[in-house]
């Protein structure tokens, strides 16, 4: 039987294809999106082998991890503030900013029965209150709770009920206490209040008391392999729009 010699059996095996290896895509998202962004995640690392991390926080925090030197790939914001903390930081890959989906702010009850009101300068929010608290994110610095506070002061009720508010590091965990119980009511995005069925919508803020809510996307400059760029796009393809309006979001792009 003829032997095989080293060059022919080091041809064979560089004939054969190796399998690419898997790629890791790190997300920095705001926390409002993780009951829509868990499940594109998860179907685009069955198809592609390739592992998406996501570290969910409020955008404000989120922005300075990343100016910091947070190692992240793909920045999505709840607010157009914090993704232009980081563009102007540096950190935005040139050309691929873009504005991915748009929301709505609500008033959210934790009792089913809660009666709907209309939200304007004559609402008794206060007295609806009495001693117990209005659930926000941080309105200082969350995107959330400032398009909340700028809302409640556009209709003249911030001076009333500012000392009833019990301030949450983001929008999910303002949520989490009007789910509990621990609030009557808060102040969420309107996907929050769908995702949750310890919450009953009772209001919709007017949209022109608060700045237009978008969510802005971007590569950052650190994102180097093609699993980065596939899943941010990825982010804007049909089975993510299908998604994303499922949650109740609306699709800017």
């Amino acid at each position: 039987m003829p032997r095989i010699t080293s060059l022919a059996l080091a041809a064979g095996l560089a004939a054969v294809a190796l399998p690419a290896a898997a790629e890791e895509v790190v997300v920095f998202a705001a926390a409002s999106l993780k009951t829509a962004l868990d499940p594109i995640a998860a179907a685009f690392q069955e198809e592609t082998s390739d592992t998406v991390t996501i570290s969910y926080a409020g955008s404000n925090q989120l922005a300075q991890q990343i100016l910091q030197g947070a190692p992240a790939d793909i920045f999505i914001s709840a607010s157009v503030q914090w993704m232009d903390e980081v563009e102007a930081g540096g950190e935005v890959a040139e050309g691929t900013r873009l504005d991915l989906l748009g929301n709505r702010l609500v008033l959210v009850a934790h009792d089913a029965a809660a009666e709907p009101v209309e939200l304007s300068a004559g609402t008794d929010l206060a007295g609806m209150l009495g001693e117990e608290k209005l659930a926000m994110a941080m309105v200082d610095s969350v995107p959330a709770g400032q398009y909340g506070k700028a809302a409640l002061t556009s209709l003249g009720l911030w001076d009333s009920v500012e000392p009833s508010v019990a301030q949450a590091d983001n929008v999910r965990a303002a949520l989490a206490l009007v789910s509990t119980g621990e609030a009557p009511y808060g102040i969420v995005y309107a996907t929050d209040a769908a995702a949750d069925p310890g919450v009953h919508v009772i209001a919709t803020f007017p949209t022109g008391t608060h700045d237009p809510i978008f969510y802005p996307a971007a590569l950052l400059r650190h994102a180097s392999d093609a699993a980065d760029r596939a899943f941010f796009e990825r982010l804007s393809a049909p089975e993510a729009d299908a998604v994303f309006k499922e949650q109740g979001f609306a699709i800017l792009n």
